[in-house]
């Protein structure tokens, strides 16, 4: 198989009847102060993606000392990710996979796993389910195909998107405005001699894959995988997710590669189509 990645809490006393004269303050028993503070650091940062401590303090009304302690401590347990060079902090991947307790119930999840594992077995590929996320492309869901080659992303695995088949399919989504500040932002890496590490090969390529509606991986991630993706639109008909099938280059030939694109993108527009989604061109 191949793959890419690479106690309980006490009980609460029992609550004496009655309530209490007056509601609790900010610092009161009822409530933590620096948990409420986390919480809330945390829920601006989801709204605004990246910012610098300086803001942030301003944004939530806190001194930035306090908003720094608590920022640390988010951090060190990866809920929330600082850029050094650009000294803004932004939500980490913890956050993600705390939160994925209540996506796993949400619509788009269950509309797609519904789709994806009919499109497996009509492909004889893993499908795979992804988001956007500061930039990148995560990975939440996966129905694995039957072979015993195949391609295998753990819930949570953050990639370039550049160099994936359901980033690049996310990207030729955006303006060119919001396309610069990621490439600015990320930089265009080299995973494999098929990587597209220019601006101009990678334009080059979102302009196809909006012309066809599906984009194709060609090795530009893992050297021996391929990945064929397509968008999904909520009802403003912007990119929200991909679905994808991926598995080794033997089994994803050119012609194989171009009876699959057409299959993903109707497998992204039935998707579309259950979350209440429309297609830009719709």
């Amino acid at each position: 198989m191949m793959e890419w990645q690479t106690q309980q809490p006490p009980q609460a006393a029992k609550r004496s009847r009655g309530r209490p004269r007056s509601l609790p303050s900010d610092s009161g028993g009822n409530t933590v102060q620096a948990l409420d503070r986390g919480l809330i650091l945390l829920r601006d940062l989801a709204k605004q993606g990246r910012v610098t401590l300086t803001d942030i303090a301003l944004r939530v009304g806190m001194p930035p000392s306090t908003a720094h302690r608590i920022l640390a401590t988010l951090q060190k347990h990866g809920f929330v990710d600082f850029d050094q060079a650009n000294q803004e902090w932004s939500v980490g991947i913890e956050a993600f996979r705390v939160g994925s307790s209540y996506l796993a119930r949400t619509n788009l999840v269950e509309a797609a796993q519904k789709v994806m594992r009919p499109l497996m077995e009509e492909t004889g590929e893993t499908a795979n389910l992804a988001i956007p996320d500061g930039g990148d492309v995560v990975f939440i869901s996966q129905v694995e195909t039957h072979n015993p080659i195949r391609a295998f992303f753990r819930p949570g695995t953050r990639s370039y998107m550049h160099a994936s088949g359901t980033g690049k399919a996310l990207l030729a989504d955006l303006s060119a405005r919001d396309l610069e500040e990621i490439l600015q932002s990320k930089g265009l890496p080299e995973f494999t001699d098929k990587t597209l590490t220019s601006p101009a090969a990678l334009y080059a390529d979102l302009e196809e894959i909006r012309k066809r509606g599906w984009s194709f991986d060609d090795e530009e991630r893992y050297s021996g995988m391929r990945c064929v993706a397509a968008a999904i639109y909520n009802s403003l008909g912007k990119a929200i997710a991909g679905v994808s099938v991926s598995g080794p280059t033997d089994r994803f030939g050119d012609n194989t590669v171009s009876e699959l694109g057409p299959k993903v993108r109707r497998a992204a527009a039935e998707v579309t189509m259950m979350i209440g989604g429309k297609a830009p061109d719709s």
